[in-house]
């Protein structure tokens, strides 16, 4: 029984221990990753190179932890290693090829964490030199030769360049370190050569030149032959035979192809000999034939120019006269100036004009008689000998509009003693017209319109309102002479020179409750604005415009708060302002006023009187009652 319990306590001791273990061993840290290249990060291609993975782990636990190396060149994974040893890792480059060359990264994974390290980049340079090899170094004309260029030792994304004597000529893309095509080369000798570039993105690197080979190529004893029959004096519209064949011997069993071609016309096709017919052509100086040779890769060309003499000029269509008008006789010319006496007579080359609808032939050669259209039209004419025809240069017509009568006008407003614009023109034309003004009948100025914007504008200055009367336009725009425009009708106006100010009735006669009229009196020309002024005020009693040179302002009642001084002041369209005198108001008092005045002045008289004889007459009373009274107390006495 004690040794039961013994066991159960050492299985759960031993159980409890292991869990502590477990426990310790998840509690880790990656504090660091870090990479080095060694020897360093430029080195020489053959340089033995090793990429080091360094990992600072920090755990709590005995156990030792399990980590996953990754390698990574320009992103891209290149190695990946799983182990549980805590040395630095180590991923070694023998030999570094410029493949090599790269940003390189390290990543250390331990159960669910990881940490990436800094990126390093490694560049290696130099390349090894091509090698060129050639399965034949003789070969015949047409003969392929087969070309190898090698790049020992490299890897890579590789373009490999062919040359021949220094000149590019062949140029293809290969994923491993070496390419092998054909190529042809012309009779004589060449020297070859090649070179390759290494692609390691985004860097590319270029070897040297190779090693070069000659190669030699012999001719072929076969060329094509080209025959044209004339030889010499060829005009246009003469007949011409071309052959084209072959001359030698092709020792191979490759079979011959010709071809008979004018500039970019094939002619005819064939195998040993191939010939055309065909008549010169028109206003082709000189024809190319060529005679081309195909045998496999031989290809050969043999060329024959043939000069051709003109039978005739290409014709030149005319009018006349040079400026043509609607509706007018014009004259079309057609002709060419030159042909070959030796082969045809002047009488032999026909002449057509199209459109023919609107033309009659003369009996001059080339020469037609038409009515100028109301559009314009396209003429062209065709001359023709001996089954050539050749075409004029279209003759674009254009004909012109004759001018209409002219007519006259004032631009603005006409003022007596100012300057004038005068405008002629059409309502019809081409251009240029030319216009002239005429006072009279004497040329007084002249102007020539050549835009539609333009406009005929001529300054005058009128001194007497009857001058505008003299002035007409002219105009002009073909040799039939000059259009006369009716005489220039249009008002003038004549400034106001002055202004009076009168009164009704007369000054002197100004009484309360009258009527009173201020007259405005002006000279020049109508609508007339007149204004009515009282002084010391800036306001108008009065604003009127009239078609009449005087007007007056109504008072209706005067009154003595109608004293002062007034004046006027008048416009017109020449807006120039005319201010009469100052004209005196003196308002007297009414008639039944001064009556009143008088009556009262009479009453107050006679009343003085009367109280003066009253008192002389009581003075003379008591006096006589004193005498009395005295005399009466003397005889008292």
């Amino acid at each position: 029984m004690g040794l039961l319990l013994l066991l159960a306590s050492a299985l759960l001791t031993s159980h409890f221990h292991t869990g502590s273990q477990v426990d310790a061993q998840t509690a880790f840290t990656i504090r660091s990753v870090r990479l080095t290249i060694e020897p360093g990060t430029d080195v020489a291609r053959g340089t033995d190179v090793t990429v080091r993975c360094q990992a600072a782990v920090s755990s709590s636990g005995q156990e030792t932890l399990t980590r996953e190396y990754t390698i990574y060149k320009e992103g891209i994974v290149v190695y990946t290693k799983t182990t549980s040893s805590s040395e630095d890792f180590l991923y070694p480059l023998s030999e570094a090829r410029a493949s090599n060359s790269g940003k390189y990264k390290c990543k250390v994974s331990i159960q669910s964490r990881s940490l990436e390290s800094n990126a390093e980049k490694l560049t290696v340079t130099g390349l090894s030199d091509p090698v060129l090899h050639l399965k034949k170094g003789v070969v015949t004309e047409g003969e392929d030769v087969t070309v190898r260029c090698t790049a020992p030792g490299e890897t890579g994304s590789f373009f490999f360049y062919f040359y021949d004597n220094s000149k590019e000529i062949y140029g293809v893309q290969a994923n491993t370190n070496q390419t092998e095509t054909t190529l042809h080369f012309a009779t004589g000798i060449h020297r070859v050569h090649c070179t390759y570039t290494v692609f390691i993105l985004p860097d590319s690197f270029k070897s040297n030149k190779s090693n070069t080979v000659n190669v030699s190529v012999k001719e072929l004893s076969i060329m094509p032959f080209l025959k044209v029959s004339p030889q010499s004096m060829i005009y246009e519209g003469d007949r011409l035979n071309i052959s084209c064949s072959v001359r030698g011997y092709l020792p191979s069993s490759e079979s011959i192809e010709l071809h008979l071609s004018r500039e970019n016309d094939l002619l005819s096709t064939g195998y040993s000999e191939i010939s055309h017919s065909m008549l010169a052509p028109a206003n082709v100086p000189e024809l190319r034939f060529e005679c081309r040779l195909t045998s496999g890769n031989v290809v050969k060309v043999v060329t024959n120019n043939v000069p051709v003499t003109e039978l005739f000029s290409t014709p030149t269509l005319t009018v006349s006269p040079a400026e043509v008008f609607q509706r007018e006789k014009m004259m079309l010319t057609c002709k060419s100036q030159r042909y070959a006496t030796e082969r045809i007579n002047e009488s032999e080359l026909t002449y057509t004009l199209d459109p023919e609808e609107r033309a009659r032939p003369t009996m001059s050669r080339g020469v037609f008689l038409s009515t100028a259209p109301p559009e314009d039209i396209n003429y062209t004419c065709t001359a023709e000998a001996k089954g050539i025809k050749k075409q004029s240069q279209a003759l674009a017509l254009r004909p012109k509009v004759s001018v209409s009568t002219p007519f006259i006008s004032v631009l603005g407003t006409a003022i007596l003693g100012q300057t004038i614009q005068i405008h002629c023109d059409t309502a019809k034309g081409s251009l240029p017209i030319n216009y002239t003004l005429i006072k009279g009948y004497e040329p007084v100025a002249w102007k020539t319109v050549h835009l539609f914007s333009e406009k005929a504008v001529f300054s005058i200055t009128i001194n007497k309102t009857e001058d505008i009367k003299q002035y007409m336009c002219a105009a002009a725009n073909s040799h039939r002479g000059e259009l006369l425009g009716e005489r220039l009708s249009a008002n003038v106006i004549e400034p106001l020179t002055w202004a009076t100010l009168s009164a009704v009735p007369d000054l002197d006669d100004l009484s309360e409750g009258q009527q009173l009229h201020l007259i405005c009196k002006v000279k020049g020309s109508m609508p007339v604005t007149f204004k009515w002024y009282r002084v010391g005020s800036a306001i108008p009693l009065n604003i009127t415009t009239v078609q009449q040179k005087h007007k007056d302002y109504h008072v209706p009642v005067l009154s003595k708060e109608h004293n002062g001084q007034y004046y006027c002041e008048a416009t017109n369209p020449a807006h120039i302002m005319v201010r009469s005198e100052e004209l005196s108001i003196e308002v007297r008092l009414a008639l039944w006023k001064k009556a009143l005045i008088g009556g009262m002045i009479l009453l107050v008289v006679s009343l003085l009187v009367l109280a003066m004889c009253v008192l002389h007459y009581k003075s003379k009373r008591g006096k006589r009652e004193g005498a009395a009274e005295l005399s009466v107390r003397s005889g008292v006495l």
